[in-house]
């Protein structure tokens, strides 16, 4: 059973979908919870009933709003995929340090794939697990914003949220 929960954060309100384990396996800048456990590889998709705390991760994501960055380092997350450079590529997204963005470029290199900066995109574009896999923190290689599921008014609040520190 998946358990879900919004809060409001100073960037708008941001859900997490959790499993029994207390590994987030979708969370994002919404309040559709249909929207976000679609994100959830289906290997993964149970049925999600509401709960008003959902426990450590949302523990952390408080605390990572009040200001220590580092909160999310130890929440424990479930994504799957078929592709081998794309998990990959997710665990070592959250080697990328608040206040530290890197580019795509750098991504793919930090990845073991130094040529393959779309794969390294696309990482960025199928992360369910925003904030905790801080996709936000990867930049265009000219160091603009790119893209982002929850909008760019978002990713920068939360840049800027991590330059502060």
């Amino acid at each position: 059973m998946l358990r879900h929960s919004t809060m409001e954060t100073p960037a708008g309100p941001f859900t997490l979908v959790v499993a029994d384990s207390g590994a987030v396996r979708a969370s994002g800048f919404t309040t559709d919870v249909p929207g976000l456990v679609r994100l959830i590889h289906p290997r993964l998709v149970e049925a999600a009933e509401p709960a008003d705390d959902v426990g450590a991760p949302q523990a952390a994501v408080r605390a990572y709003f009040a200001g220590d960055l580092t909160a999310l380092d130890a929440v424990a997350v479930e994504q799957h995929t078929t592709g081998l450079f794309m998990a990959h590529a997710w665990h070592v997204m959250r080697d990328i340090k608040p206040g530290d963005p890197v580019t795509y470029s750098h991504y793919a290199e930090l990845a073991g794939r130094p040529a393959a900066i779309r794969a390294a995109a696309a990482a960025c574009a199928r992360n369910a697990v925003a904030l905790i896999v801080p996709c936000h923190r990867v930049l265009r290689t000219d160091g603009s914003l790119g893209g982002y599921r929850w909008g760019l008014p978002v990713k920068s609040w939360l840049l800027e949220h991590e330059s502060a520190e």
